[in-house]
């Protein structure tokens, strides 16, 4: 009776060239994952907020209001303020749709409220700017540049996506 002392040479070389193909055809497919993944974060954020836009506005007509309005009662904490045609401009100050990087911050709390992604402080998710009136979020996390867009003055949200 013969007993085995380990793997032959023969074995290993087999092994190891099953573990190279492998890898040579699975690691691109798990450094996509990373991409993908990031390109969906950026969808279902953007998703989200123009979820909770169309939430404010449809919260404002059912509150029978047809001007620009303070604080909005039913949605979120009862402090989104809205333009006069019902977009989200805010949640402190006056309700028109001149857009800064703070009332661009106050939308976005304002109607994504809880577990939103960050947008405040040196490793925020997004960050914030205004562009020809319009709030732009900056997806930072894959530093691509991809962005959501949002125009206070139709309620509009477009998000463009950079691989």
């Amino acid at each position: 009776m013969k007993q085995h002392q380990g793997f032959t040479l023969i074995e290993l070389v087999v092994v190891v060239t099953i573990v190279a193909i492998l890898s040579v055809f699975a690691f691109p497919r798990f450094a996509k994952l990373s991409d993908h993944a990031h390109r969906a974060s950026v969808r279902a954020t953007a998703g989200a907020l123009a979820a909770g836009i169309t939430l404010t506005k449809a919260q404002w007509l059912a509150n029978g209001l047809t001007a620009a309005a303070e604080n909005i009662q039913g949605f979120g904490n009862d402090n989104v303020e809205v333009s006069e045609d019902g977009w989200p401009v805010a949640t402190s100050g006056p309700a028109d749709t001149t857009m800064t990087v703070v009332r661009c911050r106050e939308v976005w709390a304002g109607v994504l409220q809880s577990n939103a992604p960050t947008i405040m402080g040196p490793e925020a998710d997004y960050k914030v700017t205004v562009s020809a009136g319009n709030c732009v979020f900056t997806y930072q996390l894959d530093g691509l540049g991809s962005n959501t867009m949002y125009n206070a003055g139709n309620g509009e949200v477009l998000t463009a996506i950079y691989r």
